[in-house]
């Protein structure tokens, strides 16, 4: 069994001077705040902390964060608090243990929102301190090591999660042989019989393959040693779950994954490593595409080493990958490796920048449900590598495209992109970039981001400056149609809009629970409250039923104006395409969220299912020489030139056809939808009543 003298006896391996002191008092604590309790498996709960500590010592980290290791469940579990363990051992210690500790779910009226909470505190925390991730790492790796002791569905939720969020994170922060502890170990509980399968597999591959792999090692080896370069190779198994990746993405059977088994080549220097890769070179053929140097073009947890495959001895594919020293210890450990000879809280900059990504993350999303999805999408595993015109790169999800490359840029880079060359050559926005595209993007002072934009960015950073932008697009034109409609309403009733700066308005904040007049005029122009509700505070005196619903609303500003609201100049407003209004009609507005006013006639029958609130009476303007859009709908048979000689007629009488749908039934009939611009309801009336004349025509209705 371990004991916490196998864990000091570790730490004390690679760092002499540990404070095996505070370790030892973690572990007494811990001890003592267990000793109640016991593990599913039905051993005392006290060797979980245990093993976490053990996995930390592993990982080479400081005695702090082991302390911390071995508390992590004394707060949830036991009866102790944050500010005990404060009192007891250090603030570090304090906080670490803080970090890791679940929220209690009876703050959630749901388990994903609870989860999502704690999530969001530990990647808070994360952010502030790395060590916090490792411990979380630590924890659930053990967890996983033992999890056939738990319900299968639970197994299940918590291989999932390990799957989705542990091992990408993980990846990310460049630890790489916990990654592929993680995606083994959930594999294995997701996918039982498909990893049973596999295991089988690959353990036939590996017994036949062996003599072959230690041959083409002895052919190597025996070649760099004549140029007297320090080395150590050997040959390695790909994990289970990365092989199962490759199956399924590429839709082939496991006879034809070649790369089962590679061989891994360690030296000293990085001239060394190129070195090694001519030899190779020069002893088997390389095949073309499969060469990556990421010596030259690390990855964005600096993961570094070159990756060739060739063609081996007998005509089989061979994988190789070499690096120095400390790449192996990077590629390994990842971030981890910062503490592998000092304690110290502070990451060096090159390290800083591996968490940069959550830091923004964290700074542009609170709620915690979209910044666990945000996470979960950001540290997907598959990239590709995009240049600027000056040689500059820029690391990206697959499927990336123009949008994600210019917010990597910059966010107002992202925020102006008006186009994009691709390799020189014009490509529309939604284009999908390849890697090692040189992409120059073009900016122009009057591009704004687009909601449409949504649709196909893919990168969490252009997603979320989208998003930011086209929520405060919303709220400041919602502060606006707010404001419009409230001091309309004031001057109605022959209120001055000065009484807004008086103190009378301090107590009609705080009525309305909002901070600044800003906020009431977005409650305003949102319908979440209505003016009158507002104008009858300010001025008691007069009777509700005098105080009337606004009157009316505005086109944008692209737009000639239509609709008239008695005192304001222009509001922002949308004809409804349900129904489609002309002047003439009784219409009605609906105070939308952040899109102004929509125009109804009034019996639309939508209308019915609207909030009452937020309805506000609207008319039309008199405009001599403007247009509106309507839609007619017409069934008539299906003779030879009919679509003519409607489309004639509507020409012959001055009217505008912005779309046409027909469509045939099985009876030869034809219907026949048209968008068209008209005057007005007269105008409109006029035009159904010719139509209704011709001959083959059965009905026309809106």
């Amino acid at each position: 069994m371990l004991t916490i003298e196998n864990v000091i006896e570790k730490v004390l391996q690679y760092r002499p001077n540990a404070n095996v002191e505070l370790i030892r008092k973690a572990y007494i604590f811990s001890r003592e705040a267990h000793c109640a309790q016991k593990r599913k498996e039905g051993i005392p709960y006290i060797y979980h902390p245990l093993a976490v500590a053990a996995i930390l010592a592993d990982m080479k980290l400081d005695s702090t964060t082991i302390a911390a290791g071995l508390l992590h469940d004394t707060v949830e579990d036991a009866e102790m608090t944050i500010d005990d363990i404060g009192e007891i051992f250090t603030p570090d210690v304090a906080f670490l243990v803080d970090a890791v500790t679940k929220l209690s779910k009876l703050q959630f009226s749901t388990v994903e929102e609870a989860q999502a909470e704690s999530f969001r505190k530990m990647f808070l925390a994360m952010s502030k301190d790395i060590r916090v991730i490792l411990i979380k790492f630590a924890d659930r790796l053990h967890n996983m090591r033992t999890i056939e002791f738990l319900p299968p569905d639970k197994q299940k939720r918590i291989a999932k999660e390990t799957l989705e969020i542990y091992a990408p994170l993980a990846n990310r922060l460049g630890i790489g042989w916990m990654r592929s502890e993680f995606e083994d170990l959930s594999f294995k509980v997701l996918y039982p019989d498909e990893y049973d399968d596999l295991v089988k597999k690959v353990a036939k591959r590996k017994e036949d393959q062996q003599a072959y792999i230690d041959n083409v090692i002895n052919i190597l080896s025996e070649k760099i040693s004549a140029m007297n370069i320090p080395f150590k190779i050997y040959g390695r198994v790909k994990h289970y779950y990365g092989i199962y990746q490759k199956l399924i993405k590429q839709k082939i059977p496991f006879e034809q994954v070649y790369d089962v088994i590679g061989i891994r080549i360690i030296t000293d220097t990085v001239p060394h490593c190129y070195d090694i890769l001519g030899i190779i070179h020069s002893l088997w053929t390389l095949i073309p595409g499969r060469f990556k140097d990421f010596i030259s073009l690390p990855k964005s947890n600096y993961y570094q080493s070159l990756h060739t495959t060739v063609i081996g001895p007998g005509g089989e594919r061979v994988e190789f990958q070499i690096r120095t020293e400390e790449m192996d210890i990077i590629a390994e450990e990842g971030i981890a490796a910062h503490w592998r000879y000092k304690e110290r809280k502070d990451l060096t900059e090159r390290e800083a920048k591996i968490v940069s990504w959550l830091r923004d993350l964290i700074k542009e999303i609170s709620d915690p449900k979209e910044l666990l999805d945000a996470v979960k999408a950001e540290v997907v595993p598959d990239t590709i590598y995009i240049f600027t015109p000056k040689g500059d790169v820029k690391e990206l999800p697959v499927n990336s495209t123009p949008v994600d490359f210019a917010y990597a840029i910059h966010s107002e880079v992202g925020a102006r992109c008006a186009g994009a060359k691709v390799n020189g050559r014009i490509v529309p926005l939604n284009y999908q970039l390849q890697s090692g595209d040189v992409v120059e993007i073009i900016t122009s002072p009057h591009q704004k981001p687009r909601k449409d934009w949504l649709q196909f960015v893919v990168t969490q950073r252009a997603r979320n400056r989208i998003k930011h932008f086209l929520r405060q697009e919303e709220r400041q034109q919602g502060i606006d149609i707010g404001k419009q409609l409230l001091e309309a309403e004031l001057r109605k009733q022959g209120i001055q809009s000065s009484i807004l700066k008086t103190e009378k308005m301090e107590e009609i904040l705080q009525a309305f629970s909002v901070q600044s007049i800003e906020d009431l005029y977005l409650l305003i122009g949102h319908g979440k409250i209505s003016v009158h509700q507002v104008v009858n505070r300010l001025s008691p005196e007069i009777p509700q039923d005098e105080i009337v619903v606004p009157k009316k609303v505005i086109p944008r500003k692209e737009h000639k104006q239509f609709i008239s609201l008695k005192g304001v100049d222009e509001v922002l407003y949308h004809i409804a395409k349900c129904c489609m209004p002309v002047p003439g009609d009784e219409i009605i507005g609906f105070i939308t969220r952040g899109k102004g006013i929509s125009v109804h006639r009034k019996d639309c029958l939508n209308i019915q299912h609207l909030e009452h609130d937020r309805l506000i009476e609207v008319f039309w303007t008199a405009d001599d020489n403007s247009k509106v859009q309507t839609k007619i709908s017409i069934e008539c048979i299906d003779a030879p030139g009919i679509l003519a000689t409607i489309t004639g007629l509507l020409s012959a009488n001055q009217v505008n056809i912005t779309a046409v749908k027909a469509n045939s039934t099985s009876d030869k009939r034809a219907l026949i939808d048209f968008t068209i611009e008209v005057k007005d309801r007269t105008h409109l009336s006029d035009i159904i009543n010719k139509i209704s004349q011709i001959g083959e025509v059965i009905s026309v209705k809106r």
